[in-house]
């Protein structure tokens, strides 16, 4: 019997302690590691997003049909980042719980932070050199480098009020999937857990940092090579390209520090505390 509940997912309360405890492991790292993990993840959410920019350069799927395939195959990135192991800026977002905790320190925090957000900007910025390199945007008779340049372009010709509220509801859902994969006890629970709201936020059109930075230097790759005239590419350069990023990260650190971390802190920390004190009082009587 012991067996079958092994078998079974760990209920919320249990993720929230083990997102307190792998949060306090993350931020303290030892820098090699972390950087180079963070290198990995970037690399990861390139590919999913490489993924998606394929999928989605078919003309003949119909809108939504391409955005949900679009979104499923993205899924990727995380699925590859949750089960394969690297250090995610947006999922770090998450560290905010065990910081809420006093459990590490916001000079801990931020130092996680800033190191995997370099990792993974030098990540996806280095698979999208390779990419190019390769000539995968040649595929589909050219369609794939429109749709890169096309993609790029949305980005960073985006208000900026617009981008940074993208950005808080696409963390909402990504550290959600991160938030549940931590109920699972499986390579399959965590697939389940993560590929709905991944491929929900994607094809809703949220805004993700970390595919931004894989996105943006791909699309300025293919631009100063052989420029496409296509709406808004006029604005595709590196001044727009950290404009977009700037506000998009700070959109994802609200969405996943705040309304999911600190959401969870509270309902989680706060019931322990007054649990806490009724039975002390008790104690007392």
């Amino acid at each position: 019997m012991s067996q079958l509940f092994e078998l079974d997912a760990y209920s919320p309360r249990q993720i929230a302690e083990r997102v307190n405890n792998v949060g306090v492991t993350k931020a303290r790292l030892p820098f090699l590691p972390l950087f180079m993990l963070g290198l990995l993840a970037g690399a990861f959410i390139g590919l999913g997003a490489l993924y998606y920019t394929l999928v989605t350069s078919d003309a003949a799927l119909g809108y939504a049909a391409s955005r949900v395939l679009g979104g499923v195959c993205f899924s990727l990135g995380l699925l590859l980042v949750v089960v394969a192991g690297a250090e995610l800026f947006t999922g770090n977002n998450l560290l905010a719980m065990a910081w809420a905790e006093r459990k590490i320190t916001t000079a801990d925090v931020l130092k996680n932070w800033i190191i995997v957000c370099i990792a993974n900007f030098i990540g996806a910025g280095g698979l999208a050199a390779l990419v190019f390199l390769s000539g995968h945007l040649g595929m589909n008779g050219g369609g794939v480098a429109q749709q890169v340049v096309k993609i790029a372009a949305a980005k960073v010709s985006m208000p900026l009020a617009e981008a940074f509220f993208r950005g808080i509801l696409c963390n909402v859902l990504v550290c959600m999937g991160v938030w549940m994969a931590f109920a699972g006890r499986s390579v399959t629970d965590k697939f389940i857990a993560i590929v709905f709201p991944i491929s929900a936020f994607v094809a809703a059109g949220f805004e993700h940092s970390v595919a931004n930075m894989y996105f943006i230097p791909l699309a300025l790759l293919q631009q100063a090579s052989a420029p496409l005239a296509l709406p808004g590419a006029e604005l595709i350069d590196v001044w727009h390209m950290l404009r977009n990023l700037a506000v998009v990260i700070l959109g994802n650190i609200v969405g996943g520090s705040v309304l999911v971390a600190l959401v969870y802190h509270v309902i989680y920390h706060r019931g322990n505390a007054a649990t806490a004190v009724q039975t002390e009082a008790k104690k007392h009587d």
